[in-house]
């Protein structure tokens, strides 16, 4: 069984560590990157780690994980609550998918309470800041192993 899991990230993530630090943290996107790496070469995973603010690039990305990686975590940031698109791809990625926010999305505006991703997921995580990515690649290692 492959070993890759595939990480990615929505909108307006690119400008995390400047974009409201108070909500999303001082870490950048790239700080994210480098420990998810370091997670996977711990765990013995395959990481590759992407940042899109184009749907259907993002779509493309879901789509070639079939077949391929043992699982995808994504942050979908504004597309968790607005796109069908890309919960439909997940679906027919047929991949085991993580969902993962900085934030706890449930204790912000009403609007964000609602996820397309949530409940086509093995697991969500969210408010954990960028230590969600880590916990979800644990899980990860753990169904993989199992």
């Amino acid at each position: 069984m492959t070993r890759t899991v595939l990480i990615l990230n929505g909108p307006n993530l690119n400008m995390l560590g400047t974009r409201e630090p108070a909500t999303y943290g001082h870490e950048t996107l790239d700080d994210i990157a480098d420990m998810c790496r370091l997670t996977g070469e711990r765990l013995e995973l395959q990481v590759e780690f992407q940042q899109t603010n184009h749907e259907g690039q993002m779509i493309d990305w879901i789509h070639q994980a079939r077949g391929r990686c043992a699982g995808i975590i994504i942050n979908p940031a504004a597309w968790t609550h607005t796109s069908v698109a890309i919960r439909d791809a997940l679906v027919a990625s047929e991949v085991p998918v993580i969902e993962v926010h900085l934030s706890n999305v449930h204790a912000r505006e009403t609007f964000r309470h609602h996820s397309y991703v949530s409940a086509i997921a093995v697991g969500v995580m969210c408010g954990f800041g960028s230590n969600g990515y880590r916990l979800a690649l644990e899980h990860f290692a753990q169904l993989i192993k199992a």
